[in-house]
């Protein structure tokens, strides 16, 4: 049986739809049951924050996919709670049950990283290799659905698509289609473990993402300086916003770009979905 961690969210019901497409047992695990059930898969409530909720939870499985993550604002949660703590204590469950991990991290994860999230996963992998369980590392840059959509979300009653920024910074933006292809093939594929797949797509700025987005009208930007009072003056009241406020700060200038090739090289089934691709193609 494998049990999708995060099964309710943006990559996890693509993973958990495709292995039970495959005819495999899938057991989704998250906080609360998604609005619309994937087809074949169970559902068992568990919290990654809490491990004492995740040993039952997690009963009967052979594989764990973890593929949740903590920069959701609306859920008051951070990469710290969930990224890094959430996933030790899920490898550490992991390690009792005899189950093996498929990770999902970040491209370019380390430990001195600038953004918080990378260090947090990098954490979480260093723990993974350690603990001595069965395991395989999927590494994907930004999901571009989710820029997409929030671009289009921002873009209404004819504004242009709101950009946090300059916006003139390079970004690897992946397809979480495509991420789904590489976690889904590592829970069942034996012969991946003990490596590190790394999953991306094109390097675009947030302005061209933008500007594909809606090429009739320009971007509105968030001028930096407004960021950083936001990431200072929200952290005692609303520390998920700040905290993406700061992550934007970053992104408008830290090295984000990343080559897809050689990791397509090394595993010719990763499919390669071009942003401009699904940018057209989406509603």
């Amino acid at each position: 049986m494998i049990a999708v961690i995060g099964g309710t969210g943006r990559l996890g019901r693509l993973v958990t739809a495709r292995l039970a497409e495959e005819g495999e047992q899938v057991t989704v695990v998250a906080r609360s049951a998604p609005q619309v059930r994937v087809p074949g898969a169970h559902f068992v409530a568990a919290d990654l924050r809490d491990p004492s909720t995740l040993p039952a939870a997690l009963d009967g499985a052979d594989v764990i996919v973890a593929a949740a993550h903590g920069m959701d604002p609306g859920k008051g949660e951070s990469p710290a709670e969930v990224d890094r703590d959430g996933n030790i204590g899920l490898i550490d469950v992991a390690k009792v049950r005899q189950a093996d991990v498929v990770l999902v991290s970040v491209v370019d994860a380390s430990a001195d990283h600038p953004l918080e999230l990378f260090r947090m996963k990098w954490a979480a992998e260093q723990h993974l290799r350690a603990s001595g369980v069965p395991w395989t590392i999927v590494r994907a840059s930004a999901f571009a659905e989710m820029w997409v959509e929030m671009l289009r979300q921002s873009a209404q009653d004819g504004k242009g698509p709101q950009v946090f920024g300059d916006g003139d910074n390079p970004i690897n933006f992946v397809s979480v289609e495509d991420v789904a292809v590489a976690v889904a093939r590592a829970a069942t594929d034996a012969t991946l473990r003990g490596q590190v797949i790394d999953v991306g797509g094109d390097d675009l700025t947030l302005n061209e993402l933008a500007h594909l987005v809606r090429p009739e009208t320009p971007p509105r930007h968030v001028p930096r300086v407004a960021l950083h009072v936001m990431g200072q003056v929200a952290r005692p009241v609303r520390p998920s916003l700040a905290r993406l406020a700061r992550t934007a700060l970053v992104m408008d200038r830290a090295n984000l770009r990343f080559d897809a090739a050689p990791s397509r090289t090394a595993y010719p089934w990763l499919p390669r979905t071009s942003v401009r691709e699904l940018v057209h193609r989406a509603p």
